[in-house]
């Protein structure tokens, strides 16, 4: 895997040759989770039907997207979303955690509200960057993407928008997690991007960017800040 000397993933990651090789070894250690790139593409053609080739369209982030899209996009600014809230609830085997030692990553669930960044892809650009986004998000199913209603400023924008939100029915969704659970695990898991911890600690920078300085996430963050000595 590919990354800045910042630790960011960079977009040329995201091939389908590179998906389906990683497919195949997850698929040699009995792992078949992994969403094939026919089905990958028919789910985004799919979605994209309610698209009508001509706007722009927002792309809502409120974990690793927020801070590492690695995609073109045309704009960035903070947006919020309602009915939505961010949780650890999607159980991390790879990445940055393994199977014997898996972490938690952050997933839209139902309830609540969610400030976040939401990035405008142009016009022209959106098969393109949704390809990307598709092999980035979409690589095993554990999240819906889902059109939503998304305000900036105090106001729902006029152009379409839409996130990734967690299929519930997925083996990956770890439901309400205990929080020392959270704590543990993120504390612990370390995998091909580097550790769990970093991922939070990131992602609490970015909110302290939008003038969030305090909440569920920051208490996580000082609370795994505690257990690792970082």
């Amino acid at each position: 895997m590919k990354m800045s000397p910042d630790g960011m993933i960079l977009r040329e990651n995201f091939t389908p040759e590179r998906m389906e090789t990683l497919r195949r070894e997850l698929a040699e250690r009995g792992d078949n989770s992994l969403l094939t790139e026919e089905q990958r593409e028919d789910n985004r053609r799919q979605f994209l039907r309610r698209w009508d080739g001509k706007s722009d369209i927002w792309v809502f982030g409120y974990g690793s997207l927020m801070w590492n899209p690695a995609i073109h996009v045309a704009d960035t600014k903070p947006a919020k979303v309602f009915g939505l809230h961010r949780s650890f609830c999607l159980k991390l085997p790879l990445g940055r955690g393994t199977p014997e030692r898996p972490g938690l990553m952050l997933a839209l669930d139902h309830g609540g509200s969610c400030q976040g960044m939401a990035h405008r892809i142009a016009a022209h650009q959106v098969e393109s960057e949704t390809e990307i986004l598709w092999m980035r998000e979409m690589i095993g199913g554990s999240y819906r993407p889902t059109w939503i209603n998304l305000q900036m400023n105090g106001r729902t924008i006029k152009q379409p928008a839409f996130t990734y939100v967690i299929n519930r029915a997925h083996k990956r969704y770890a439901g309400k997690v205990k929080e020392d659970t959270i704590v543990r695990r993120i504390a612990r898991a370390e995998g091909q991007l580097g550790t769990n911890r970093e991922y939070l600690y990131r992602t609490v920078e970015r909110l302290d960017a939008l003038g969030i300085s305090a909440g569920p996430m920051h208490k996580l963050c000082d609370r795994v800040r505690d257990v690792a000595g970082d």
